[in-house]
């Protein structure tokens, strides 16, 4: 998740943020936090974040240059730690369900009282009225046209949407109280995140047969002499040096065109022909 960001890489130097997030969007958004200079505390409950089960190696990589401090906040000793950390930091981000955060007298309003230049960022599953109901990636897919069955999705949209909107959600909070406002609060669904990535089959951009959906011979996906490619010939003057370059027009013409040699011949070919051609990989 990590991008380029030239001059501005530690531009976050001297903020200081509590994860109390498990698994992965929180995780995956305070990593970038981290990078981009801020100092933070990653919360785990004594039995740990479920991540590090489910993969160890990511896990660390997500945690990779924070403090880790095991709290009990169910207890008054972890409540109170918890409190200590709060009151010297900028920036909350949690994943509990509302009415758990309130149990916990961790609910918006409790922390704003108690620790006013605390900005929050609350990851949850549905927006209201549905904030309290329970989900996860696989099930947002559902919900929205994203999965084939019986296949399982390849990658987990909901969840890295809902970090990246947990990190802008933070970045804009934390903006606006150091020109002067007050420390805010946001709230990040997953849910929503993933309807953001499924726009484009909302407005049926890439349906079966739509214009991006294998509607056109010049952005599709094609059988090589051993494998797939990826053609993404969208604008007009790659679909016309395509075509001109190999005498082709129509869907047959191209099929036949691309099964005649290897993956690694058409991805080299696109590269040589400034074409957008890539070999489908399986991972």
């Amino acid at each position: 998740m990590n991008g380029t960001m030239t001059g501005m890489t530690k531009v976050l130097t001297g903020i200081k943020v509590v994860n109390l997030a498990a698994n992965l969007p929180g995780p995956a958004a305070a990593q970038r936090l981290c990078t981009m200079g801020a100092e933070v505390v990653k919360i785990e409950a004594p039995s740990g974040d479920p991540m590090e089960i489910y993969h160890a190696g990511w896990y660390r990589e997500m945690a990779a240059g924070q403090t880790l401090v095991k709290l009990d906040l169910k207890s008054a000793q972890g409540r109170e730690e918890l409190d200590r950390l709060l009151g010297e930091s900028d920036l909350l981000i949690s994943a509990s369900r509302p009415a758990a955060m309130e149990r916990l007298g961790l609910d918006w309003a409790a922390l704003h009282q108690r620790f006013p230049r605390l900005c929050q960022v609350a990851i949850i599953g549905y927006p209201a009225p549905r904030e309290n109901e329970a989900g996860h990636d696989l099930t947002y897919q559902a919900s929205l046209g994203l999965l084939t069955p019986p296949y399982m999705p390849r990658t987990l949209l909901a969840d890295m949407a809902g970090a990246e909107m947990t990190l802008s959600s933070a970045l804009a909070l934390l903006l606006c109280r150091e020109r002067g406002g007050e420390a805010g609060y946001a709230e990040v669904a997953l849910s929503e995140a993933a309807a953001s990535l499924a726009e484009p089959l909302r407005y049926g951009c890439t349906s079966p047969g739509a214009l991006l959906g294998g509607g056109i011979p010049e952005y599709n996906i094609y059988k090589s002499a051993d494998g797939w490619i990826a053609v993404a010939a969208l604008e007009p003057h790659f679909k016309k040096r395509l075509e001109d370059t190999l005498a082709i027009a129509t869907p047959e013409q191209y099929r036949d065109a691309f099964a005649a040699r290897s993956s690694a011949y058409w991805q080299e070919w696109g590269q040589q022909q400034d074409v957008p051609i890539e070999t489908v990989r399986d991972r």
